[in-house]
């Protein structure tokens, strides 16, 4: 009987004997029975896909405005509150006097039908009257940086101006950069300012000010102030956020979510026909699954350039019909809007500018078309109570887009049976154990149906960001979705991002965190990092030996919130036993390289031997990348943000059999070169 497993066929009948027996809950290994791990170089599993590691996002715990759209102005169109121009404030300086309102009766436009109205009633030589604007969690100021500042105005005849653009501290002390509009005339036009700071320190306690020391009324809207932006693009993103994100090297994005394509009601799903052409006429809609205001500054060329600047593969996620409050559209006449639309869509991203919506975004801009391998029909449509509506939906959406785009690869969010999805969508948020306990659920599963696509997962350990326990449960499923790559063709984990100021967030745990002035990436983000730099195209077959293990009782299943009390409490599920160590191995094809995953969730240092068959030799030098934490609660934060970080260091006296000591709270890369 074979006393090891391999991975790739789960736990044997002799292994579990051993856990089951096992006194303890943590099962160390007996004298004489150390950790082995035989790699057959001669047998490949399969070939690591290479879209298996991507980028998902959607509007929560302010991901763009807020986040990674570089916007600084918040409520810039004035519509966040019909009744209150929030996180506008009245500015009276030195004496001069004056009130400000929104003005539904001067629209700036059909799409933005209220300004705001400033009207200055006493002004006096160093007097100043006018709007602040509180950012988000304020207005970040860097030494010597230029910002590009804008606004929509109109004033009342006679108004002499000037109108004054600063970034000031908020206690009013310290301007940081000022420029001047000279007038402003009797229509809506659009005005421009450059402001350029000097040697101040980093700050955020700052706001824009809009000032004047002229009598009068003014009208103003689609207040802006852009920093630099990655790439320099207009409209763009942040820079230190977008680096961090490249520095991930995705395959793919996936957008624009999520919730957020959903909605709470079909009126406030994405509504992307709504997020393109100038950004002035873009109404904005409140992202009522996570209850606030989404500009739609970041609309769908923005994702489509976000792609470009990161030379990844979009991943469009188009609309169905369902949206989160079991409002749903039925398939057949009245679905078909919703289908054209989604085509359409598909347009606007692959047509050349012979097409209608290919026009349409050639003149917003764009005037190539983008790459689009992969449409997927919804978002997480199991949880539709209607019996049968995803389904039907899925088939209507399925066999139009096949129609029109044949070569695209169409991915289901819940189960279908009139028509076969090219890939299915699979969700898993988790704790750490249980996402351990599951990391070799692919590992069994039958092959021949439709491909999957993790388009969502996270070990939900820490809050805002994952800390080093979390990190291991990630890396403990990233080995099982790697080594399965065959069936697991694409991953992402959810949610991307977090803006850690109180009252921002929505969710825990997130990978990135971020504040008006500075960003960081959690532990799971590195042990990201790692997954997707470092593996090569062929899975090698493993074997391991002597794994200790760890007793977890899960706890009873959640009930849904629409289901009958239980009359006793529900039985817990069996007590599992879930390893501390976890392994993959991969190899690069062209170069010889091998990767060895290796992740330590246990608190102590272990020994692993290593055995590698089917190779002529090794190179005796390599290289060990780790990632470690001083406990399993260690994480990185925006005042340490490189606490725990990937270390590199040479190892000596690689063989075709040696040991290697794996850190406690680990995760490592071991390098390898067949000679």
């Amino acid at each position: 009987m074979n006393n090891g497993k391999m991975i790739r066929s789960g736990i044997t009948s002799a292994t579990l004997g051993a856990l089951v027996a096992a006194a303890s809950g943590l099962l160390h290994g007996q004298t004489g029975d150390a950790v082995t791990l035989q790699i057959k170089a001669d047998q490949v599993t399969a070939h690591v896909s290479p879209a298996l590691y991507g980028l998902m996002t959607e509007e929560i715990n302010y991901s763009y405005d807020g986040g990674l759209y570089a916007e600084l102005v918040r409520n810039r169109s004035f519509k966040e509150d019909a009744k209150d121009p929030v996180h506008w404030h009245l500015v009276q300086e030195h004496g001069g006097t004056g009130s400000m309102a929104l003005d539904p009766s001067e629209p700036f436009n059909d799409a933005i039908a209220t300004s705001l109205m400033l009207t200055v009633t006493k002004t006096a030589k160093n007097q100043q009257v006018g709007i602040a604007n509180e950012g988000f969690w304020g207005i970040p100021v860097k030494p010597h940086t230029r910002y590009r500042a804008s606004f929509y105005a109109k004033a009342v005849p006679g108004f002499a101006g000037p109108v004054t653009v600063a970034v000031v501290s908020n206690d009013g002390a310290t301007t940081f950069a000022s420029a001047q509009v000279p007038r402003v005339t009797g229509g809506w036009r659009r005005y421009e300012a450059t402001l350029t700071t000097g040697a101040a320190a980093p700050s955020v306690e700052n706001r824009l000010v809009l000032s004047t020391g002229s009598a009068g009324t003014l009208w103003f809207n689609m207040v802006s102030l852009f920093p630099p932006t990655y790439k320099n693009r207009a409209n763009g993103n942040r820079q230190d956020i977008m680096q961090l994100l490249a520095d991930m090297h995705p395959a793919f994005l996936r957008f624009p979510g999520g919730n957020y394509l959903e909605g709470n009601t079909i009126a406030t799903r994405f509504d992307w026909k709504k997020t393109i052409g100038d950004v002035s006429r873009r109404p904005g809609h409140m992202d009522d699954a996570w209850k606030y205001w989404s500009s739609d500054g970041m609309g769908l060329l923005e994702f489509l350039n976000w792609c470009e600047d990161l030379q990844i593969q979009p991943l469009l996620a188009v609309y169905a019909g369902y949206s989160l409050h079991q409002e749903r559209v039925a398939a057949g006449e009245a679905l078909e809007p919703y289908v054209k639309e989604a085509l359409e869509e598909i347009e606007y991203v692959t047509g050349d500018a012979t097409t209608t919506w290919g026009a349409q975004r050639a003149k917003d801009g764009h005037p190539a078309p983008f790459k689009l391998e992969y449409v997927e029909v919804g978002n997480e449509d199991q949880f539709d109570r209607q019996a049968g509506s995803y389904d039907s939906r899925f088939t209507q959406f399925f066999d139009a887009i096949r129609a029109k785009y044949p070569q695209l690869k169409i991915i289901a969010t819940d189960k279908t049976t009139t028509r076969t999805p090219d890939v299915i969508d699979e969700h898993f948020y988790r704790g750490a154990e249980d996402m351990a306990s599951h990391s070799h659920d692919y590992d069994t599963r039958a092959r021949g149906g439709p491909k999957v696509f993790v388009g969502e997962w996270a070990t939900r350990v820490g809050e805002p960001t994952p800390n080093m326990t979390a990190a291991l449960g990630d890396a403990a499923w990233m080995t099982g979705m790697e080594r399965n790559s065959d069936l697991v063709i694409m991953s992402c984990y959810a949610p991307l991002f977090v803006n850690v100021n109180k009252g921002a967030m929505q969710w825990r745990t997130d990978l990135i965190g971020y504040d008006a002035l500075n960003s960081y990436g959690s532990p799971a983000y590195y042990a990201q990092q790692m997954f997707s730099w470092n593996h090569g195209d062929e899975v090698l077959s493993v074997i391991e030996n002597g794994v200790p293990t760890q007793e977890w009782q899960p706890p009873a299943p959640r009930r849904r919130p629409d289901s009958p009390a239980p009359t006793e409490p529900p039985a817990l599920p069996p007590v599992r036993q879930v390893p501390m160590l976890f392994f993959d191995a991969t190899r690069d094809s062209k170069t010889g390289t091998i990767y060895v995953k290796v992740v330590n969730r246990a608190g102590t240092p272990q020994p692993v031997r290593l055995e590698i068959a089917g190779l002529a030799g090794l190179e005796r030098k390599g290289q060990m990348i780790t990632l470690k934490g001083d406990g399993p609660d260690d994480t990185n934060s925006i005042s340490a943000p490189a606490k725990i970080v990937p270390v590199t260091t040479p190892v000596d006296g690689i063989s075709d059999k040696f040991s290697q000591t794996f850190p406690a709270y680990s995760v490592t890369v071991l390098q390898m070169k067949a000679r």
